[in-house]
Parts: structure tokens; sequence; C-alpha cells
């Protein structure tokens, strides 16, 4: 048995709570009960947070729980758990931990044997996933890219031949460099989706090949404001003709000329390194024409 593997009894349950990303209705009773029922909650903003607390009125105790304090925080959070008192995790809105703070706390409460709970609910990615159109069986979130261009066009070419639907978060003030890199990278023909202040009442869901989705976004201000998710159909490997460069073909035409088709194919293969199967194919299309 691994450390996170053996249950401290006596400890309490953190609990990882999601919160509404806009539309307060969204929140569940489960998630409503757990708040109203732990010792104390570790919240990514208090002050934003106790305005949610107070719309449902519920008292139960705040502690920051953010980025620039977890690590060190951890241990008071972990003192309550062990000491047998249950604790909940809430960030500003959505799921945490999913571009959000609560990933060391959740993992020292684990490494410490106390028993991790998930209340699941609202998050943003999984919304505009499940209203884009894109292909939703296989898809890869990548979070914030980069702020600076130059490493987000590198975090971007690595991802050019990514098969799954890519699905990126993005700071309104950046959304028009984004959509210009990731038209850049992938090309404008390229589907994508923008999610915007998702469950909100200006809520967009806007879906358009790249270069007219930035052309767009890029012509309305009123679309560079608020939560903005990105999302991108995945990369098709190129079929007949376009899977093989134009020396290959000049390679297989010129083997057309003195071999047998089948000949031709075969050593236009051992050549080029494209597969037999698809230059025999072409070598007959190449021929009936």
């Amino acid at each position: 048995m691994t450390a996170t593997d053996i249950p401290n009894a006596t400890a309490g349950t953190l609990y990882v709570v999601a919160t509404p990303i806009g539309n307060l209705d969204d929140i569940s009773a489960r998630a409503l009960r757990i708040l109203g029922e732990v010792a104390l909650i570790a919240a990514e903003d208090t002050r934003h947070s106790l305005r949610l607390l107070q719309h449902f009125g519920i008292d139960t105790p705040l502690a920051a729980c953010h980025e620039h304090n977890e690590r060190e925080e951890g241990g008071r959070f972990l003192a309550t758990l062990q000491a047998g008192s249950d604790v909940a995790l809430i960030s500003d809105a959505g799921t945490p931990l999913i571009s959000d703070p609560g990933y060391h706390l959740v993992r020292q409460a684990r490494r410490a044997g106390v028993r991790v709970v998930p209340v699941p609910g609202a998050c943003a990615l999984i919304a505009a996933l499940s209203a884009a159109g894109l292909a939703s069986d296989r898809f890869v979130f990548e979070g914030f890219l980069p702020a600076r261009q130059a490493a987000r066009l590198t975090r971007l070419e690595a991802l050019r031949e990514e098969a799954r639907t890519m699905i990126f978060y993005e700071a309104p003030h950046r959304i028009v460099e984004c959509l210009a890199d990731l038209q850049a990278v992938f090309g404008g023909t390229r589907q994508a989706v923008l999610g915007r202040e998702l469950t909100k009442t200006f809520e967009t869901l806007k879906g358009l090949p790249l270069a007219e989705l930035r052309q767009w976004v890029e012509a309305d201000a009123n679309q560079q404001r608020g939560e903005c998710v990105v999302l991108v159909e995945g990369w098709q490997a190129p079929e007949g003709e376009d899977a093989v460069d134009a020396q290959a073909l000049r390679v297989l035409d010129l083997l057309l000329d003195e071999l047998p088709l089948k000949r031709a194919a075969a050593l236009a293969a051992q050549i080029t390194g494209v597969r037999k199967n698809l230059l025999y194919q072409l070598a007959l299309e190449r021929k009936a024409g």
C-alpha cells in the first residue's frame, strides 16, 4: 500500500466542491448541504465566495486557499481535518483544480490518509464541449496557453497534429492574439468554437473556421470580454494525393512511364517511404486519368 491508500480513520473528509461558473441556479443541492455542514471552507477568494454563501444563507467560516499561499496554508487545513472535522475546498467558479488552486491541498490530504470526496458540478470546459458540436469522444484540455507569443506558438506547434479536440482557456485581453496564433499554426480552415461567458446573461457559443472566427471576434469588442473557452477540432491525416508530397508524386510518375503499375508503386514506396498501398491506389487513379 502507498501512503495515499492508508486511511486515517479519525480524520475528517476533504470535499472538493464545484460551484457555479455564472448562473447560481447551477449549484447542486448536495453542494449546498455540504457547504453548510463542514467546519471550514477553503476558498480561492474569500470575498468572492462570501457573496455566494450569503446568497444561499450559509455562514460556515472561510479561509483563503489560493495559488500564493496554498503550500504554506495547507497545514492549517490538514490540522482541521486530522482533528476530525470536515473541510470543503472551493474555487471562485467551477470545479477546483481545473486551472484553479487546490492541487497541493488535495495531494497533502491524500498523503496524510485523509478521505477526499468530489462533489461534481459546473466546469467551463465540459459545458463548452457539450454544446460545441465538435468531436467529444476524445479530447485534450490544455488550460491557459502561455502569455508570451513565442512560448504560445511553441506550445501550439507541439499540438499541430493532435487528433483529439483541443480545449483552451484564454484571458479576454489575449483572445484575439490567441485566435491569430491558432490560425497561424493550425490553418484558417480548421473548425473552432468560442465559448464566452458561459451560463451568464451574454453567453456566446460561436463556431466558425479559425480565420473567420478571429475576424468575427476582432470586429466586435463585446466578444473580447469575459471568460473564454476556445475549442479547436483535431488534426485529420490527409488522404489521397494530399497525403503524398509533390516529390513523391514526381517519383511515382517517372516510374509509371517506364515500369508496370505494380512495380512502379513498389519501387516508389522504397524510394520515398510512402506506403505502397497508397502509392498503388494513386497509380491506378493516375493511369485511369
